[in-house]
């Protein structure tokens, strides 16, 4: 099993991670992090693992850049899972603000590159958007692209990688996509179990 007793998991991204986090007590926020946590000491309550939230919402692949010395490796995660890149893709068509591939790649392959300087073991989480509402289907254009620089880099470093842009596509089959998600982006509490339980079985 990829955690062991007295590790580090640390939850890096951006608002689908944050979830709340801040204004939570314990700093796991509502969503998908807490679920994992939680799940994660219920099967194993022998193991004593520190797990940490430090997504921050709206953030882009650049802010987790800026952050990175304080967020992540000064905190020397044993293993280090981040679901970031949404952002990256709404704000060209919100505020006007791409953020090329090429840059996107850039950015993820430096905090990717120092977390293994420090021997953390990586657990990447695609980034999805859902149909819903309309709007939302032409992102794929420009998401397309970063999911493919994603996959790339989970195979360039090595990582466990989570196909939840997959995941979602095929959960919409059988259950709207306002069931998981209400903007097409932020996870409902069942989207959030459906990370949670992807990761697990991806990790366990």
């Amino acid at each position: 099993m990829l955690i062991q007793n007295g590790m580090t998991v640390l939850f890096q991204g951006d608002s689908i991670t944050d979830c709340g986090r801040m204004e939570d007590v314990k700093g796991m926020g509502m969503g998908y992090p807490m679920r994992i946590a939680s799940e994660f000491t219920a099967r194993y309550p022998q193991l004593k693992i520190n797990f940490l939230n430090r997504g921050i919402s709206g953030n882009r692949v650049k802010d987790l850049e800026l952050r990175w010395d304080a967020d992540c490796i000064a905190l020397k995660p044993d293993v280090l899972s981040i679901l970031i890149g949404i952002n990256d893709v709404w704000r060209r068509y919100d505020a006007n603000d791409a953020t090329t591939v090429e840059a996107y790649k850039s950015c993820y392959y430096n905090i990717l590159e120092r977390a293994s300087a420090i021997n953390t073991k990586l657990i990447i989480c695609e980034p999805f958007v859902l149909p819903y509402p309309n709007d939302r289907i032409a992102w794929r254009e420009d998401l397309d692209t970063k999911i493919q620089a994603t996959r790339e880099l989970a195979r360039d470093f090595g990582a466990i990688y989570i196909p939840l842009a997959g995941l979602f596509a095929a959960a919409a089959t059988q259950q709207p996509s306002r069931v998981w998600s209400a903007d097409g982006v932020h996870p409902t509490q069942s989207g959030h179990a459906l990370i949670a339980n992807a990761w697990l079985n991806s990790v366990l």
